[in-house]
């Protein structure tokens, strides 16, 4: 059983948050709920949740203020927003979950099933920690990545040190300087999504690269491009216009 805290300034989103806790997750426990920072920083460590459904904006503060103030944590949290792209894409970075407003049955049962799977796991720390570092930043400087590997592992990275992401299904592997290379959980599709299009390129339907780490250009019909740890990879023809006018040539 999962015991959950509820923090939102708005009365009916509390309602409706608890109501939907009890009718559709019976592997939940609503302990408690706060409409303000200070109210939630003194449930929190009253009450000892498991899991935390945090809004973001709230009155004389917000959840990352909190979070600034109680951090280290030992317990999940889940973030509760309206649609903003960058905050989202800050979750991202982190591995960290949210749900959208107004909030979805589905996407509540999925949160709450992962946390309790989640419970036990030491990663949240630092995953905040990378959140609150990206949520400082402007958007084109986001600079760490919590890589999702298996066996519930985060592997976390520098954005910057990535030379390309390779298609495996659906999972991904990740080359980084140094010769690492991981292998994620999470589709290319998803990276392509998540990394910024100011710096990474979709080659073709396999390769997502740096184009920091472009070494050389080989023409062709597509033609292919040799990275800095001197791998070849084929550009696709449909995509060598735009990659040739990324690169300003």
């Amino acid at each position: 059983m999962v015991k959950v805290l509820t923090v939102d300034d708005e009365p009916k989103n509390l309602r409706i948050i608890k109501e939907l806790l009890r009718l559709y997750c019976p592997n939940a426990a609503h302990i408690g709920e706060a409409n303000n920072i200070e109210t939630a920083s003194q449930l929190i460590n009253e009450l000892q949740p498991d899991l935390v459904l945090l809004d973001i904006e709230m009155p004389h503060g917000n959840a990352f203020d909190l979070l600034d103030k109680i951090m280290p944590v030992s317990f999940e949290i889940v973030f509760v927003t309206a649609f903003d792209s960058y905050t989202l894409k800050a979750f991202k970075y982190s591995a960290l979950d949210y749900i959208l407003k107004p909030v979805n049955i589905d996407e509540l049962k999925a949160v709450i099933t992962k946390a309790e799977q989640r419970v036990h796991q030491k990663n949240i720390n630092q995953q905040l920690s990378y959140l609150l570092q990206n949520m400082k930043q402007p958007s084109a400087a986001l600079q760490k990545i919590a890589v999702p590997t298996f066996k519930d592992q985060l592997e976390f990275i520098e954005t910057d040190s990535i030379l390309y992401c390779e298609a495996s299904g659906a999972y991904t592997f990740i080359f980084t300087e140094g010769g690492q290379k991981l292998v994620s959980a999470k589709s290319l599709k998803e990276y392509e999504e998540m990394l910024p299009e100011s710096v990474f390129f979709r080659l073709h339907h396999s390769h997502l690269i740096n184009l920091n780490k472009v070494k050389k250009y080989h023409k062709g019909r597509g033609g292919e491009v040799e990275m800095d740890n001197g791998v070849f990879l084929e550009v696709a023809t449909r995509r060598k216009d735009e990659f040739l006018k990324r690169i300003g040539f």
